[in-house]
């Protein structure tokens, strides 16, 4: 009976650990998730603001807050022609937050060319 009970027990202790592990792999695998999304939503701050500068190489008043996605970017721009530094925060529906920046050349004739220089994430 003692036996019975020891092993019983075991097993227990066995389940609950392995139960623990699963939860954690979930919560890790949602995080990973989560920053992709937030990624995303960075990246797709600097494409807009890229598709800006391609038609007004002047534009430099950078975006707020923006939605794409369910989240939001915020992107500054700072530099002088040709040097713009192009720096986008995207943050994800969960709260994840994601930070690209590019530092870019930008071409002298419309459609204004951007070569990316240096490209920097989560810095």
């Amino acid at each position: 009976m003692v036996l019975i009970v020891f092993v019983v027990a075991l097993l227990s202790a066995m389940v609950v650990g392995i139960l623990q592990m699963i939860t954690e792999e979930i919560q890790v695998m949602r995080n990973q998730i989560c920053s992709a999304q937030a990624m995303a939503v960075a990246e797709a701050g600097l494409n807009d603001a890229f598709a800006e500068i391609r038609a007004d190489s002047s534009w430099t008043d950078g975006i707020t807050d923006k939605a794409f996605n369910g989240g939001s970017y915020t992107v500054t721009v700072s530099g002088s022609l040709p040097n713009l530094t192009i720096e986008s925060t995207g943050t994800s529906t969960d709260g994840f937050v994601a930070r690209v920046a590019a530092d870019t050349t930008i071409g002298t004739s419309s459609p204004y060319v951007i070569r990316i220089d240096e490209f920097r994430i989560n810095e």
